[in-house]
């Protein structure tokens, strides 16, 4: 007999091969009650993070993915993990493990466990510090298939119990895997990935990639997919960058200028410093002028630093100083305004820095102060972001051609260049005796002015160096005038003033000081020494003249057009000089028209693809790798520092990330404080109080049943069934029970089935090759009683 399906059948069939080809959760192909569980948390459509690491975790592979807080990182590792455990195991042991950097991420990765694996049969536990370790040895003899654990407290079990054992690990996680190392679990993640399996699958989630990090990646996983997926890597078009040319002592009263005059009161604004000493340095002088920000930094109290960002976040104040490292944890939304307090050494950082303003649609401004150290830094971050940067026309040019000058700049602006500029030196000099008079009359600041100056220089001396190349392009750009947007605040009078003293400070004489007291010894018919260094120095320069005027010749070409700006291809390598009186040479191509084989955003979204195998080499892994600079002296000692001397080893050991990768007999926990190594006997008292005679080895290995008391795992909806959470003592616990459940009685059916299908195949073997039928009644395989010859 034909069944014909009806046309609500057929219709409801096309729908799903519609859903499965959409791209959605329907397309990965998972069980019914793992995606009945992301259907019951709201999921409807991956996120970008999702999309591309899921496919790869679900075949099987290792993976490294990058992004940003907030982009579904948690569901991109837990949703193939429920799919790949399915059900709870009696014998299975611990299955799935994640670490994470502190006990407030654990708790909400283990609710959200929970929540995803509603309707599945699996056992979580949590281990964290702050909890009783006796309590959480109770949920390790339950079997669970899953812990999740920061790595302080993982730690303290395998010192405590012997023979706790991480071999069944199939499934490790290492989230938030930057604030791991970030927060010194270095030495702690080496240790727990000696006691995996090797044939474990390892992800690794992070927001950046340290150079630490990597190192660990391509150690401890086996031929890793690179994800990054990394939604700043481009600023947005409606990000104002506007980069400003002071003197290391002028960036106080420029920034205060700033937040008074050019930044409305009803903005919020994110200020990024080197160090903790600036931190406090900014904070105080704010205070002193009367304007309340809120802080933060990465030795900053937890319960203090969350405080001043919830603050910040309720617009109850309106600016927020930190440093790189405090601000990576950090989500603002509805960001107006970055400022660059010290401008950051890489370009990468000054993406990450910027990118966090002008997000879902709002428009923003970043302001960057940058020293005459700086400027190498400046023109390797517009070679990272491909686009011309050129000075401000100088005080004299805007005087001859006032509109014409503006309206260049403009024109420039709008199509995508970058103009950097001064202050107006009247306005800074006004602030700075503000600034001056308030230091002065604080003696906290002027105590902390010595120690930000000794932080600077170690900051200085640890910060990546910009390109050799960069450094010898900044020694040729030309002088800068005025930035442009301060062209409202002067007047023709005070215009004239500053190209007047922009003209005092560019000036050279033509003489030295000895040719011109020998130029007047002369005039007057004196003898003696001073005609005698003019015939030196005319001789001097009958020697030197021609190299002096050949290099006055090459400066007067390179800078004598006006209008001198860089011009950086996509691909970031090559440079060349455009001047804005001559036009470009003529190419065959017509820009309107021509469509090239190559899309111009390839570098861009080569960058955010997911490659195929091998894909982890190192040249792709170099241009993931972003190191924050530590923002105080221990941390940045600990940077400039590679190799420790071992007093007892007589030898230098390699640091990693600043902690040593040997066997120090201490650990660190989540609040940052070093525990020491050692056995307390409290498994021991327990296992005594509670008669369980059963070791967490023996549960690891099959007996978790026996060991929970016989308390047994009712897989209706996912809810555990042995009451509350308060564990009693069952008396008899070790005495094997003779009560089989569901689970145990299919396995026995199974195991027997296969025992007889595995006798009649080796019966049938043995007759064809002429032995004896008799033995396929004997012991395992039929290795029993052979037949005779």
């Amino acid at each position: 007999m034909v069944y014909v399906s009806s046309k609500a059948d057929l219709k409801r069939r096309e729908i799903q091969k519609k859903k499965a080809k959409s791209g959605g959760f329907e397309s990965l192909n998972l069980s019914p009650n793992v995606f009945r569980g992301v259907k019951r948390k709201g999921y409807r459509v991956p996120t970008p993070i999702q999309r591309k690491t899921m496919p790869l975790i679900l075949a099987g592979n290792d993976v490294v993915a990058m992004a940003r807080t907030g982009s579904g990182k948690t569901a991109a590792f837990l949703i193939p993990m429920l799919e790949r455990l399915k059900e709870h195991v009696p014998q299975g042991g611990v299955r799935a493990l994640i670490l994470s950097p502190t006990r407030d991420l654990a708790l909400q990765t283990h609710k959200f466990t929970k929540e995803l694996g509603h309707f599945l049969d699996v056992r979580i536990s949590l281990l964290v510090g702050g909890d009783s370790m006796e309590t959480q040895f109770e949920e390790l003899a339950q079997n669970p298939d899953i812990i999740i654990a920061t790595p302080g407290r993982l730690m303290h079990h395998l010192a405590e119990v012997d023979d706790m054992s991480l071999r069944t690990v199939e499934y490790v996680v290492f989230d938030e895997a930057d604030c791991l190392f970030g927060m010194g679990f270095a030495e702690q993640l080496h240790k727990i990935l000696g006691q995996l399996s090797e044939n474990r699958q390892t992800l690794l989630f992070s927001a950046t990639l340290p150079s630490a990090l990597a190192e660990f990646a391509k150690a401890g996983l086996q031929d890793p997919r690179l994800v990054r997926l990394d939604l700043d890597t481009k600023i947005s078009p409606d990000l104002k960058l506007m980069f400003f040319t002071v003197r290391q002592e002028e960036k106080h009263a420029a920034i205060l200028y700033l937040i008074r005059e050019h930044i409305k009161s009803g903005e919020q604004t994110l200020i990024f410093v080197s160090t903790k000493h600036h931190v406090e340095f900014l904070n105080i002088l704010f205070r002193e002028e009367g304007i309340e920000p809120s802080v933060c930094y990465g030795d900053m109290d937890h319960d203090a630093r969350k405080i001043h960002v919830s603050r910040f976040r309720a617009r109850k104040t309106m600016l927020l100083i930190v440093t790189d490292v405090a601000a990576r944890g950090i989500d603002i939304p509805l960001l107006d305004n970055v400022i660059n307090w010290d401008f950051p050494p890489k370009p990468k950082l000054f993406v990450h820095r910027v990118g966090r303003a002008a997000r879902a649609g709002r428009t923003g401004t970043a302001f960057s102060l940058v020293t005459s150290e700086d400027m190498p830094n400046l023109l390797d971050l517009h070679l990272f972001l491909s686009k011309p940067i050129r000075a401000a026309p100088t005080e004299e040019e805007v005087l001859q051609d006032m509109d014409g000058m503006m309206s260049k700049i403009d024109q420039a602006v709008a199509n995508g260049e970058t103009v950097y500029g001064r202050f107006p030196q009247t306005v800074i000099d006004l602030v700075s005796d503000r600034v001056r008079e308030i230091i002065d009359s604080s003696s906290e600041l002027i105590l902390m002015l010595k120690t930000c100056a000794n932080a600077f220089r170690l900051y200085s001396k640890t910060k990546p160096a910009p390109s050799k190349e960069s450094v010898r392009r900044a020694k040729d750009l030309p002088r800068e005038g005025l930035h442009p947007i301060f062209k409202n605040v002067l007047d023709g009078g005070e215009l004239k003033a500053l190209a007047f003293s922009e003209r005092l400070k560019t000036f050279r004489p033509k003489q030295t000081i000895l040719e011109t007291e020998g130029e007047a010894a002369k005039s007057k018919n004196l003898k003696g020494s001073s005609r005698q260094w003019v015939d030196v120095m005319r001789e001097k320069r009958a020697i030197h003249e021609e190299v002096i005027n050949l290099f006055h010749q090459q400066r007067s070409d390179n800078h004598a057009e006006k209008g001198v700006e860089y011009e950086i291809t996509p691909s970031m390598a090559k440079e060349k000089k455009v001047s804005g009186s001559k036009r470009k040479a003529r190419s065959f191509k017509d820009e309107e028209y021509f469509i090239s084989s190559v899309p111009t955003n390839h570098h861009t979204e080569a960058g955010l693809s997911v490659r195929g195998k091998g894909d982890f080499d190192s040249n792709r892994l170099e241009a993931a790798v972003l190191d924050l600079v530590a923002d105080d002296n221990v941390g940045m000692k600990k940077q400039k520092s590679v190799f420790h001397w071992d007093k007892r080893g007589k030898k230098y050991i390699k640091l990693n990330n600043g902690d040593r990768v040997t066997a120090s007999g201490k650990i660190k926990t989540e609040s940052g404080a070093k525990a020491k190594l050692e056995k307390t006997g409290i498994y021991k008292r327990w296992k005594e109080r509670s008669h369980n005679k059963v070791s967490l080895k023996g549960i690891n290995e099959g007996n978790a049943e026996e060991a929970a008391g016989n308390r047994r795992w009712q897989g209706n909806k996912g809810k555990k069934s042995w009451g509350s959470r308060k564990q009693y003592s069952v008396p008899n616990a070790h005495v094997r029970s003779e009560i089989k459940d569901l689970e145990q009685v299919r396995k026995d059916r199974q195991k027997k089935a296969d025992r007889i299908s595995y006798m009649k195949s080796k019966s049938s073997k043995g007759n064809k090759f002429g032995k004896s039928g008799k033995g396929g009644k004997g012991g395992k395989g039929g290795q029993r009683g052979k037949g005779k010859r």
